[in-house]
């Protein structure tokens, strides 16, 4: 008998927005993996630290590098291609075994998840199972109460990755938008807010649904203060020229808060 692969999300940094599903999991699993920055704690296993039970195996997963920058003759792409394949190698030592493995995952497992190249690399050979989370935008919207998109709204979800010209060009054709992969991105993210005609509206949620929780209007951000973990939002409700049969003319914010709004359903 093969031990059975888990993707668990953990959400976003609240340890009380994990599932039950999710948690469950985690208290029953022989081995417990979860992916780390060199020299940083990993953020999936902070979250889950309460749930892990007594004796279990960690597999701490370490990303040989976090920007564009190696020495690896593949780039980049090639660097973070072996690493993967090292961290399927080493999980599937354990399936092979009859251990069942959970792979925290923050946020949701298939949403710019790494766990979904671990998926791609042992789904055809042992049985595989992903348990969803709540994305870190999700939160995000919660903690400013922002409605990001009504009625027949586009939502477009963007890495901040992208090069800037197509940035603009996309948050012009949007309705509400998600712009994620901040850091070091930042700085063009605001560029291309900026062009789009989208900064006024738009905000910055750092660390969503943690202790060190940070919500400021984007215009206010400075680049150098953006972690890897922050997301920007942009409501379909700051689209110039949008009228709102079901809502008040005007929306205030206060503190990062905005006003509350009558619903669609």
């Amino acid at each position: 008998m093969t031990g059975e692969l888990y993707g668990v999300g953990v959400g976003p940094g609240d340890p009380e927005l994990v599932t039950l599903k999710a948690a469950r999991l985690i208290g029953a699993a022989d081995v417990v993996a979860y992916h780390a920055g060199v020299g940083k704690r990993s953020n999936a296993r902070r979250i889950a630290a309460g749930l892990l039970p007594p004796g279990v195996v960690e597999e701490e997963l370490v990303y040989p590098v976090t920007t564009q920058s190696t020495d690896h003759p593949g780039g980049y792409a090639g660097a973070m291609a072996d690493f993967y394949a090292e961290c399927a190698t080493r999980l599937r030592a354990h399936l092979a075994a009859g251990r069942d493995v959970v792979v925290l995952a923050e946020g949701d497992p298939m949403f710019y998840g790494s766990f979904m190249y671990l998926h791609d690399r042992l789904a055809e050979e042992f049985t595989t199972h992903v348990v969803p989370g709540v994305p870190a935008f999700a939160a995000a919207t919660a903690t400013t109460a922002l409605p990001l998109v009504r009625q027949t709204d586009t939502l477009t979800v963007l890495p901040g990755t992208l090069p800037e010209p197509e940035l603009a060009r996309r948050l012009a054709d949007t309705d509400g938008a998600v712009i994620m992969k901040l850091g070091r991105t930042f700085g063009k993210v605001r560029s291309a807010l900026e062009q789009a005609g989208r900064l006024d509206g738009s905000w910055y949620v750092e660390r969503a649904s943690t202790e060190v929780e940070c919500v400021r209007p984007v215009a206010e951000v400075a680049p150098q203060d953006t972690p890897y973990f922050s997301v920007v939002l942009v409501p379909g409700d700051a689209r110039s020229g949008v009228a709102r049969y079901d809502r008040p003319d005007a929306t205030t914010h206060d503190g990062g808060s905005a006003a509350a709004s009558t619903g669609d359903e």
